[in-house]
């Protein structure tokens, strides 16, 4: 069902999308096989983006059915004839490429994976927040909304942003319920207060392009990573004042980010091989170099002795950064070096993250005392699960973004669990 919502307008067509969506098609028009649904492709597809990579896509035709209604979602106009005409020249020309098998390591830890579709197909769920109320919200990147997932129930609530093409990205709740989001597509920080379905604006400044992973510290201040832009900021609530510096490596793609007991924010520089921090009072940046050239850490995690956890996505290893020693270590993910570990985080005295290369996706467990790895294949597939959280009771809320699905990974506790 629908939330509050104080205005509702379609996803419009948006440059940023195109950029999106433009690196699952192309090969020029004369490569392309005839059949069916090519028409299609030629006179649609290419108002938004070129055909220059058709050929080097490919996906199963759950897949491509979910990458033709983000184009829907964007603005394509297709009728629902056209839709399942194009699925199926696509499915049928650019199938699904050979992907690693997942590894599954067994081990004592029960888990039971549950999960949800989201009511709008390509949606593209992408980070999950699971608040103090038991829900599980995310963020719908191409249906510009948020959702709002009750697990006991199975009901969603869609609050649809007012502002077109915003493209909802990280997610985080302050202390008075207020869900606060990145807007990737359109450069700005949104608060929405889930009583009105009201979202307030906070716009950043016109070279600050591509918010992505926003979190609050200790004294309420939201800090955030701005990818496109090599920069950090952060914006006080209670002013609105915001702040923005760039990073000192060009073309470091800020990522993911945590904050420290003593309120001082890591991140991961996903376009080099180095994570950084921040100083709080003054927002100069520290960068820390990897031991690996070729290493590209994506998201963080953090442990209660401040211990950070890091995906290294490039190389397919799990990343250790001890601060209190600077010590590195690093251990070889189970899917190999293209299993692509992807969202990560702590719960109790273990590390959990997702392998987004492999088939299907899977849940990995590090034990960091025993330096051991346990596995579960996601039912879905996975899709790219591209961040997860703990829950309140001991679970792990994820976003499956190419299944358009929200999944809850439930550790069953006295068998092997925290």
């Amino acid at each position: 069902m629908r939330g509050p919502s104080p205005t509702v307008q379609t996803v419009a067509l948006a440059v940023t999308t195109c950029v999106v969506l433009g690196s699952l098609i192309g090969a020029s028009q004369d490569a392309l096989p005839d059949g069916p649904g090519k028409d299609i492709l030629q006179s649609t597809c290419t108002k938004c983006h070129g055909l220059n990579r058709v050929t080097s896509a490919g996906y199963t035709r759950d897949g491509w059915l979910n990458v033709v209604n983000m184009m829907v979602n964007a603005g394509a106009t297709l009728t629902p004839d056209q839709i399942t005409t194009l699925t199926d020249y696509l499915a049928a020309n650019f199938p699904e490429r050979s992907s690693p098998q997942a590894v599954i390591i067994p081990g004592a830890v029960k888990v039971t994976i549950n999960e949800w579709v989201v009511p709008v197909p390509g949606s593209r769920p992408h980070d999950p927040l699971a608040t103090a109320d038991g829900d599980i919200w995310y963020t719908g990147q191409m249906a510009n909304e948020l959702g709002r997932l009750d697990p006991r129930t199975g009901g969603i609530t869609e609050y649809r942003l007012p502002i077109a093409d915003s493209g909802p990205h990280g997610l985080v709740a302050d202390a008075s319920g207020h869900i606060w989001f990145t807007a990737n597509f359109k450069g700005y920080i949104g608060d929405l207060d889930p009583q009105t379905g009201n979202v307030r604006p906070h716009f950043l400044a016109a070279d600050a392009r591509d918010p992505h992973t926003p979190l609050f510290d200790q004294q309420g201040i939201l800090w955030f990573t701005v990818q496109g832009a090599d920069m950090v900021g952060r914006l006080n609530p209670k002013t609105g004042t915001i702040k923005v510096v760039d990073v000192p490596t060009a073309r470091a793609n800020p990522y993911g980010m945590v904050i420290t007991s003593k309120g001082v924010p890591y991140f991961a520089e996903f376009g080099t091989n180095k994570l950084a921090s921040i100083d709080p009072s003054t927002m100069a940046i520290t960068e820390y170099v990897l031991p690996n050239a070729g290493a590209r850490p994506r998201r963080v995690a953090i442990t209660s002795d401040d211990v950070i956890y890091y995906t290294d996505y490039a190389r397919g290893y799990l990343g250790r950064f001890d601060l209190r020693t600077g010590a590195f270590a690093e251990w070889p993910s189970p899917g190999g070096p293209n299993s692509r570990p992807y969202g990560i985080t702590v719960l109790g005295d273990a590390v959990w993250y997702s392998e987004s290369g492999v088939k299907p996706n899977t849940i990995v467990r590090f034990d960091p005392v025993a330096t051991t790895f346990q596995t579960w294949a996601i039912p879905s597939g996975g899709g790219v699960v591209r961040n997860m959280m703990p829950t309140r009771d001991g679970n792990i809320a994820i976003a499956c973004s190419g299944v358009n699905r929200i999944g809850l990974v439930m550790v069953v506790k006295g068998a092997g669990g925290h």
